[in-house]
């Protein structure tokens, strides 16, 4: 086998979501998932789709309308200006992030990465030969990545860039403000930046700001979205990737030889979203993003009102504690919590050494089942003290 494939650990957060799934009367604050049903009209173009017996490939690079409207998408929302050429539709964002990683990557290369930041990016560096290489964010800072850091990092071998905001797990964002200082870090290098902007939609402080928007970027950034987060279609399976097309056409082979072209069914339902989120101004989205809002007050405040210092998540749908005053370690905390109150939250740690001493707990929840939840993790403190 594989060494580096056996020597990469399984993620951290599936790990106690297995746990949490067999076991009864548990809450899990694990998975990061809407809770909410994908909206009705969104499924019945799904519905209608296979009714229709449209169940054929498309193009590799996915229909031409989805790739329309997901270009109108990024100019209307973010004045970003890409052309259908210039987007391939993909299996979720996590294969925009693996085909953007073995685009960019040969054996040695080093990619700088937030940390803590998402599970899956330094897998996908090491499995495309890169070597990952992080740069912690603190809670002092917003959990941002900022210049300094950044140009401290770079290296002759330095290949790449992820920016992974709104972040997961710590809800940090980063303002057009910070994002143009990074983009005078970058000058002078052939760094390319890989913006995982999934999360756009659920910024509750401002809005959004799409790194190819800042003057200069728009040539080296790869841009990687999805209907996931926004839209509730987790379980459809469907993101895409947009960059210019001397980078995109190196993705599209990997894309083709690999998963050939996304679920023809997925990318139907979501040129529905889009055509109805303009219709409305994306009033679902909105609504959405008022009650992870309202839950996000309701659990930062619980968090710090118990004596776990927890940093106002300004993006997502995450609360990042931290666990120290407890005198546990993360993984520790996070195992007898879940044996002891039937509360499953992920450790820091899964989200890269530095995570040490907090835990991600997200709200993407009801808010009875927060209540509960904040109730068992205030006895669990309690009698840790």
């Amino acid at each position: 086998m594989n060494p580096t494939v056996v020597d990469i650990p399984p993620s951290g957060i599936r790990k106690f979501f297995d746990i949490a799934a067999e076991m009864k009367d548990c809450i899990s604050l694990g998975v990061g998932e809407p809770d909410f049903v994908t909206p009705w009209n969104i499924r019945e173009a799904g519905i209608k789709s296979l009714k229709d017996g449209i169940t054929c490939y498309t193009s590799n690079s996915g229909l031409l309308e989805l790739r329309r409207l997901c270009c109108r998408y990024y100019s209307e929302r973010f004045g970003v200006e890409y052309a259908p050429e210039q987007c391939i539709m993909t299996v979720g964002a996590s294969e925009g992030i693996d085909l953007a990683m073995r685009m960019l990557i040969s054996s040695g290369d080093e990619v700088l990465i937030p940390e803590p930041s998402y599970v899956s990016y330094m897998p996908c560096v090491r499995l495309s030969g890169g070597i990952p290489v992080p740069i912690r964010a603190t809670a002092e800072n917003g959990f941002k990545l900022t210049a300094e850091t950044v140009r401290a990092a770079i290296t002759p071998r330095t290949k790449a860039l992820i920016l992974p905001f709104p972040n997961n797990p710590t809800g940090g964002i980063m303002t057009r403000e910070d994002l143009v200082e990074m983009s005078k870090a970058l000058e002078g290098t052939d760094i390319i930046v890989v913006s995982d902007e999934i999360y756009a939609e659920l910024t509750y402080r401002g809005t959004h700001c799409a790194f190819a928007s800042i003057p200069g970027m728009f040539e080296r950034t790869v841009t990687i979205n999805g209907f996931s987060k926004a839209f509730a279609m987790t379980g459809w399976r469907l993101g895409y990737v947009m960059a210019p097309e001397p980078l995109l056409k190196q993705m599209l082979k990997i894309h083709q030889f690999t998963m050939l072209c996304a679920s023809t069914t997925s990318q139907i339902a979501a040129v529905e979203a889009l055509t109805h989120g303009f219709e409305t101004d994306f009033a679902d989205v909105r609504a959405m993003r008022r009650e992870y809002n309202r839950r996000r007050n309701f659990v930062v405040r619980q968090f710090n009102d118990m004596g776990l210092s927890c940093f106002e998540p300004l993006g997502a749908f995450y609360a990042f504690p931290s666990i120290q005053k407890t005198g546990l370690d993360s993984e520790t905390f996070c195992t007898r919590l879940l044996m002891e109150k039937r509360v499953a939250v992920v450790p820091g740690t899964a989200f890269g050494p530095s995570g040490e001493g907090f835990v991600r707990a997200t709200y993407a929840t009801s808010m009875e089942k927060l209540i509960e939840a904040c109730r068992r993790i205030r006895e669990f403190v309690e009698s840790l003290a």
